[in-house]
């Protein structure tokens, strides 16, 4: 069975967010203050204070999904789903709060995807198929 091409495109987002996060964790080791640990907040939902090897470890466990999608394991479409429900739980303040105008809509997409790409892992005939079909 072939993976669907939505399924590789949610991975490569997730192989980013990994590349993303390790860039910041590399960078604040290597050198303090040249960046902020708050680069990262989108991504670590509320671990980003945790130091630099939190960020690379947050970052590992998003490489991890990415792989596990992309080798269409069933545990990584979950634990997927379930990032993706944890990041709308984090933008639901951050769009209550915000002012209207881009901010609104910048957040309001995000959770748009995230709900649609979560949907889609769940629910899609062809992903169904596909992550239990692998042998």
């Amino acid at each position: 069975m072939q993976r669907p091409a939505l399924v590789t495109a949610i991975a490569v987002l997730f192989f980013l967010a990994a590349i993303y996060l390790w860039t910041i964790g590399s960078v604040k080791l290597l050198a303090p203050e040249a960046i902020s640990l708050m680069s990262g907040a989108p991504l670590m939902y509320g671990l980003e204070l945790a130091g630099p090897y939190m960020t690379l470890l947050v970052g590992t466990g998003w490489a991890l999904i990415g792989w596990g999608l992309f080798r269409l394991h069933n545990w990584a479409r979950w634990a997927a789903m379930l990032v993706m429900a944890l990041g709308i739980a984090a933008l639901v303040p951050k769009i209550s709060t915000a002012e209207l105008g881009a901010p609104v809509l910048w957040y309001g997409l995000q959770i748009a995807f995230r709900a649609a790409a979560a949907w889609y892992l769940a629910q899609a005939p062809a992903v169904l198929d596909s992550f239990s079909n692998k042998a």
